[in-house]
């Protein structure tokens, strides 16, 4: 199930699914290492005898943030029991807490009494095995263990004489083994065991009492301490207490609005809806980073249900694209520790790897050292390329030269110095590499574009840095790729560009004639002009031959896409529509525009992503053909990124056309 609300500081990410449930936690970063993989923590309510847990279809749910931070706004509202309940969720932006407050309104005409209850099914470090979790009664909370790993759950309640803190029952025990499904059932019931401490695979759950007026409401309060020891968890419960969890809401929420940047859509105001996406886009996107640099594809375990791997990896061109994005909007912060993230992983011959895990070492891989009886580069070239490509950016925009001096030799040099090497003498093209859909290996189109770009901003770099005798190589070898491309990814006599060749034993060319969304590539980076003829003509064979001919509309990755295919018909359906393929178009759109009837088409392709949004404002990688419904990981940090920077093109569009340049 697609997660709805991501909270977290990029050391501790919360992650929600559409019906409230806690699904991911993870830390120390982001995406490494989930403590619960993908189990359900529950947030249940017992009153005048009756319960309910809130994923129920008793209770309507609107899963939302506050605007302009990360805290959120969901409404829960249940008629048959009476309530009404708000909930606002944050992690802190400094310390590892997860907290939530909960206000709970009654809608009857008499006091009640009603209890809340909140099960805990961790699995630390990944797995259940030895874990340990135990009720301390001076504190009165329940922690959770396992080796480096502390997990402290508590609560507390307002009253008139100020907070009281402390959980009012509990239980711990066996989960998913002897026959026992977990604590979580102690509660439906409305009164928890009391059993105080479990070995193994075991879970938790813990109630709040509270007293609610006649129509009337009453706050409590809900909180997880993570830390890497029992000294830290118990601080951090400490440290609540003193300074009240009121006191850490309301800080995170005025950090989060001191730190989305909106200024990039003054002018656009009256969009109000792109407008809005923008912000939670920049916001969501800050869930998805680690604070060590990696840059997160997505977070959603359940994905590991089906493919026993996940999305929670950093691929570089990914990474790039985000980063280029977020540079833009200002964040001068998040590029260096990406580009510090970069240079500590690539290899010494100067390229970078499949993917890696937020602590930066090398991840799982599909990709082979071995094929038809020699050894291969497992890479996608794009991927080296980009990140110089985006690091020319950064330096173009913040100046920082002593920033870019210990970066400049490890990735620019060393990159380059590979990407120049790692090209076809005869035809000047880049040699075969994996293709950014990661299904093919050849010469691709996407690939060329990018290959292009990150060695022209290394002969960028290299005249910058006084290092003339090397910007006529890069320079030569950019020039070179695009001579290639010229000479055999044009097709005149199909009117558009290919997405992959391969060259034969013989010289012979073997041509791969799919339409594909990624041929973008070309002019994307700057290799070619958006108003070239050819790419004109590419650009509308794929816009014809890709949108998806239902109500749903959206441009699909290429001709006969097989993944999380809905359908037989190629012809109305070439595959799902993906967010990122449509903004391309949205931007390509953008760049050709001359008046503001032109950038209609723009700003009709970002309303299409705002309407196909959760209500929260979350972008899924993919969507049905049919229903729009989220397919695939939710939320893709890339289709977040590609919104973000779609709407940058859109303002320099429409601030260059009211200029009149």
């Amino acid at each position: 199930m697609p997660r709805d609300i991501p909270v977290g500081n990029g050391s501790l990410l919360i992650n929600f699914d559409s019906d409230y449930f806690i699904r991911d936690i993870y830390y120390p970063h982001v995406g490494q290492e989930n403590h619960t993989v993908g189990h359900h923590s529950r947030f249940g309510v017992w009153v005048d005898g009756k319960f309910g847990w809130v994923h129920d279809t008793s209770w309507e749910k609107k899963l939302r943030y506050a605007k302009g931070t990360l805290v959120t706004d969901v409404e829960l509202r249940n008629e048959e029991l009476g309530l009404e309940i708000v909930s606002e969720d944050c992690v802190d932006f400094n310390d590892n807490i997860f907290l939530r407050k909960i206000s709970v309104k009654n809608l009857e005409d008499n006091p009640r009494d009603v209890r809340l209850f909140f099960a805990q099914d961790l699995n630390i470090a990944g797995n259940p095995v030895g874990d340990t979790a135990y009720y301390e009664p001076e504190r009165r909370a329940v922690y959770h263990y396992k080796g480096h790993r502390w997990f402290l759950i508590n609560c507390a309640k307002e009253s008139p004489s100020g907070i009281i803190s402390g959980i009012n029952q509990w239980a711990v025990g066996d989960k998913k083994t002897k026959g026992m499904e977990g604590t979580w059932r102690d509660a439906e019931n409305g009164q928890l065991s009391g059993n105080a401490v479990a070995q193994g695979s075991v879970d938790s759950c813990v109630a709040l009492h509270l007293n609610l007026p006649k129509k009337g409401q009453t706050v409590g309060w809900y909180w997880i301490a993570v830390g890497n020891d029992f000294e830290e968890v118990t601080f951090l419960n400490r440290l609540i207490r003193q300074k009240e969890p009121v006191n850490f809401l309301e800080r995170t929420r005025h950090y989060w609005k001191l730190w989305v940047n909106t200024d990039m859509t003054a002018g656009i105001s009256d969009k109000a809806e792109i407008c809005n996406l923008y912000e939670r886009s920049l916001l969501v996107l800050r869930t998805q980073i680690d604070n060590k640099g990696a840059i997160i594809a997505a977070n959603d375990f359940d994905y590991a249900y089906h493919f026993r791997d996940t999305y929670s990896y950093m691929w570089p061109r990914d990474g790039a694209l985000v980063i280029s994005a977020l540079m833009e909007a200002n964040y001068s912060m998040l590029s260096r520790n990406f580009f510090n993230f970069c240079r500590d992983t690539i290899t010494d011959e100067g390229y970078l790897l499949h993917k890696y895990n937020p602590d930066g070492s090398l991840a799982s891989s599909w990709h082979g050292w071995y094929a038809d009886g020699k050894k291969q580069l497992p890479v996608q070239e794009d991927e080296t390329a980009l990140v110089i490509w985006a690091l020319k950016q950064h330096f173009e925009k913040f100046k920082d030269v002593e920033y870019i001096r210990p970066v400049y030799k490890p990735v620019v040099k060393r990159g380059a110095k590979w990407m120049a090497s790692y090209t076809d003498h005869e035809t000047g093209l880049p040699l075969p590499s994996f293709d950014l859909w990661e299904e093919r290996r050849g010469i691709l189109a996407w690939t060329v574009g990018a290959t292009w770009a990150g060695l022209s901003a290394a002969a960028e770099f290299c005249e910058a840095f006084g290092q003339f005798d090397k910007v006529e190589k890069y320079a030569s070898a950019a020039d070179r790729i695009k001579k290639g491309a010229d000479r055999h990814l044009w097709r005149e006599d199909l009117g558009r560009f290919l997405r992959m060749i391969n060259f034969g034993p013989a010289g012979n060319v073997d041509a791969d004639l799919t339409i594909d969304a990624s041929v973008s590539g070309l002019w994307m980076f700057g290799m070619y002009d958006v108003n070239d003829e050819r790419i004109v003509r590419t650009m509308e064979s794929m816009e014809k031959r890709l949108w998806v001919k239902t109500d749903i509309g959206g441009i699909a990755r290429y001709e006969g896409d097989p993944y999380h295919r809905i359908g037989e018909d190629t012809e109305q359906v070439p595959g799902n529509p993906w967010f990122i393929c449509t903004l391309w178009l949205a931007r390509y759109y953008a760049l050709r525009a001359k008046n503001k009837n032109d950038l209609k088409e723009t700003e009709a392709l970002l309303e299409w992503t705002c309407r196909h949004a959760y209500p929260s404002g979350i972008l899924s990688e993919q969507l049905h053909p049919f229903t729009g419904e989220p397919v695939s990981v939710s939320p893709l940090t890339w289709s977040h990124a590609a919104f973000v920077s779609t709407v940058h093109e859109y303002k320099k569009a429409l601030d260059r056309i009211e200029s009149g340049k």
